[in-house]
């Protein structure tokens, strides 16, 4: 195990003994670069960074009840703001009114310059949240070689930030409201036309319609029931008819023959045209007030009847005026044998009531059409009503659709033009200067002390190398081992280093000179990092 301990320990002598012997090399080559790079250092301009701390305050009305327009979290528009702020534009501008870089700018081009400018802008986010990549202040810092100007163009970059927040939040509040307006407007167009499209179905599908499916069957019903009533008149009237046309033939007969007539009291009551009508005015007005149960005065069908209703007054008030003849309930005048007068009498009192009955009869047949054509008509309503039913119920349903779209773009065009009036008021989510630009008093850089001891550091490593270098190519041998590896036998006489009285001072005012050089060194390099010091970094 000492063979090793051996080599560590003559490894180690070697490293001292180059290091002693090529001392000069090291000293020289640390001082002279040390020096150096302080010479370059103190020619470099110092740098001021001035800083801002801006707050993200949040909206001061709680979003339930108002809707922020934007969803954008702080980050991404904190990133587009800095692209909008940071843009070729807007930086020249700041270059060309607080006149930076004026040695630059005669010797670059003006991309460059504002590439330059890039650099020395640098933007912080402050308090950081990792689970949501959201942050709620950041800073702003600039730095140039002038510290006035530095607070100066901070504060402007600042305003700008604060600026362009507010602008992109009230533009978007803007632009989501006219969108939503321009929506709204296209969306109430169509809910109009589906709106006349809808009153135009119902208007021309009136009395079909599903809703009136009940009222239709009420009516039915009840035309159904005239139409019995009047087909029952009918019958009774074609029946008094044949009995008084066989009794007019009868009296005929016995006058030709000479015959005196038979007495009439037997005869059918036969209604007079003024009964007639008064009887047709009632069913109008039985008629009208079973549609009235169902419909509005202003339905067709009630309209329809009421004319009718006052043409038959028209008409009863016309027979009244006019001397009607007797009234068939009264007696049959008996007309007695061999009176002539008697029986022309009688003859025109049944030509008469034959009259009235043919009217009545006309009457009842027209009114019998008249039924059979509305059961007709009721009847048809009621078969096309599933029809339009469906028809309906797909217009409805496009109506529907178009009514919530409205409602719900009105809401969401409301809740906008809220948003929007808040961005105005500048209640919404805005940017609140905390720490106004700072004017610094200590340069921030370059960092000299570093660059010095970076320098210091490499002069030393290169004054390593040279001494390395030089031992490696001296000629000379230090020790028996080197001599013994060199020649191979063994050393048999050793001779002692013998130095003269000349000799020995020649080496004390080397060892002087060699102090004295060095201590000038040390005082030169520490003159210049004291002075390195002195002007920051």
């Amino acid at each position: 195990m000492p063979e090793p301990q051996t080599d560590l320990t003559e490894t180690i002598g070697r490293v001292l003994r180059i290091a002693i012997n090529g001392r000069w090399w090291i000293t020289l080559s640390a001082c002279g670069v040390l020096i150096a790079t302080n010479v370059v250092l103190s020619l470099l301009p110092n740098h001021y960074n001035s800083e801002a701390t801006l707050l993200v305050v949040q909206q001061q009305i709680p979003e339930r009840y108002v809707t922020p327009t934007t969803s954008t979290g702080i980050a991404e528009a904190l990133q587009a703001m800095t692209q909008e702020v940071l843009s070729r534009t807007r930086l020249q501008a700041i270059i060309d009114e607080f006149h930076l870089y004026p040695k630059e700018r005669k010797r670059l081009a003006p991309e460059e310059v504002v590439a330059l400018m890039r650099r020395n802008i640098d933007i912080l986010p402050l308090g950081e949240q990792s689970e949501r990549k959201d942050f709620n202040a950041f800073k702003i810092s600039f730095s140039t070689d002038n510290a006035v100007l530095a607070q100066k163009v901070t504060s402007r970059l600042t305003s700008l930030f604060i600026e362009a927040n507010l602008k992109t939040r009230e533009d978007q509040a803007r632009n989501t409201t006219s969108f939503l307006s321009a929506q709204l407007v296209e969306v109430e167009r169509k809910l109009s036309e589906q709106e006349q499209r809808l009153r135009d179905f119902k208007m021309e599908h009136l009395g079909e319609l599903p809703e009136q499916e009940a009222g239709n069957l009420a009516i039915l019903s009840g035309t159904q029931t005239q139409l019995q009533n009047t087909m029952a008149q009918l019958s009774r009237a074609q029946e008094q008819r044949v009995y008084m046309q066989s009794l007019l033939n009868g009296y005929r007969d016995m006058a030709a023959r000479g015959l005196a007539a038979p007495g009439a009291s037997g005869a059918p009551r036969v209604l007079s045209p003024l009964q007639t009508a008064q009887s047709e005015l009632a069913n109008l007005r039985a008629q009208r007030e079973a549609l009235l149960q169902n419909y509005t005065p202003q339905h067709p069908d009630v309209i329809k009847i009421e004319r009718e209703i006052a043409k038959k007054t028209s008409q009863v008030e016309t027979l009244k005026s006019a001397k009607a003849p007797a009234d068939p309930e009264s007696k049959t005048p008996v007309v007695a044998s061999g009176g002539t007068d008697q029986e022309e009498a009688a003859v025109a009192q049944l030509k008469s009531q034959l009259e009235a009955n043919r009217l009545e009869i006309e009457s009842l047949t027209k009114e019998e059409n008249r039924l059979k054509a509305k059961v007709s008509e009721y009847q048809a309503r009621l078969n096309s009503t599933p029809v339009r039913e469906q028809q309906l119920s797909e217009v409805m349903r496009d109506y529907d659709l178009l009514k919530k779209n409205y409602a719900d773009l009105l809401s969401k065009q409301q809740q906008s033009q809220l948003a929007t009036n808040l961005e105005k008021q500048q209640e919404g989510q805005q940017f609140r200067l905390v720490d106004p630009p700072s004017l610094p008093a200590i340069p921030s850089g370059p960092k000299r002390l570093k660059m010095s001891g970076g320098g210091a550091a490499a002069g030393l490593v290169l004054g390593i190398a040279l001494a390395f270098l030089m031992d490696m190519k001296a000629a000379s041998f230090h020790t028996e081992q080197e001599l013994s590896k060199r020649f191979g036998p063994g050393l048999v006489l050793g001779i002692p280093l013998l130095l003269t009285r000349a000799e020995k001072r020649k080496l004390a005012w080397r060892h002087s000179l060699e102090w004295a050089a060095g201590s000038v060194l040390v005082l030169l390099v520490g003159a210049t990092e004291l002075y390195i010091h002195r002007l920051g970094g």
